[in-house]
């Protein structure tokens, strides 16, 4: 007979703190942290977790990353779910890196009192999985056309999968979707581009986006910033290689 067991939380993040690619965190209505794992104290550079909890992500991250996460918390104390969203995060040597992120409110006699949630680090591919060099195909495809307009059914015959098993397939190998995985060669490309002098408008186009709006909508989403200020912040400070899909 099917049971529920409520897990209290402080039992969570013992558990979490075991888990050194996983960020934990709980938060209250005011968006300040109740509960945070090892990892996100480490990444942050505190000690004690007293250096966290009481603070808003805007007081513990760099201003660039933390606006971005606190607009996320009030979509989610709105009673929004984020689920496997890719994003740019500061790893511990403050390197950026590639994660995926999920949160949810929690409710209280019907009321939302607060919201939990885990960001996840961007694992190696599995390169022994035994589709491995068909996707690494599409893969390569991406990166050189990643500026076109790609259509998932030319992927899956590209690698003689229909779109069921390549979905299924991209999510075993890559933990990511054929879709999530070009973003993120999108949003790399236009990285690197941003330290050039192109125009934002030129870059977004050769990176495949339809106009600078949808480009500017993406890249904040995922990078925490909008382009003109990753262009600001990456000429002010020494530039960083991100991992590629074949790290």
């Amino acid at each position: 007979m099917p049971f529920d067991i409520d897990i209290p939380s402080q039992e969570l993040q013992t558990l979490y703190d075991a888990l050194p690619d996983v960020v934990f965190f709980i938060k209250d209505m005011q968006g300040r942290y109740t509960h945070c794992n090892l990892t996100l104290m480490r990444r942050l550079g505190r000690k004690q977790r007293g250096d966290v909890l009481g603070k808003t992500a805007v007081e513990v991250f760099p201003q660039r990353f933390g606006d971005s996460y606190q607009q996320q918390d009030l979509r989610v104390l709105r009673g929004e779910t984020i689920e496997n969203q890719l994003e740019v995060h500061l790893f511990p040597n403050r390197m950026p890196g590639w994660a995926l992120t999920f949160k949810r409110p929690v409710m209280q006699d019907g009321a939302i009192v607060g919201l939990i949630g885990i960001s996840r680090d961007l694992g190696q591919p599995d390169n022994r999985h035994s589709t491995f060099p068909r996707l690494m195909n599409v893969v390569d495809h991406m990166q050189a056309h990643h500026g076109e307009n790609l259509r998932i059914t030319a992927l899956a015959e590209l690698a003689g999968l229909s779109v069921a098993q390549l979905e299924r397939h991209f999510r075993r190998v890559f933990q990511l979707t054929p879709q999530q995985l070009l973003t993120k060669l999108r949003i790399e490309t236009a990285m690197r581009l941003l330290r050039d002098e192109d125009s934002i408008a030129s870059i977004g186009q050769a990176c495949g986006f339809a106009d600078q709006s949808a480009f500017t909508r993406q890249f904040k989403a995922t990078v925490g910033m909008t382009p003109r200020d990753y262009r600001a912040v990456s000429r002010a400070t020494r530039p960083h290689r991100l991992p590629s899909a074949r790290d």
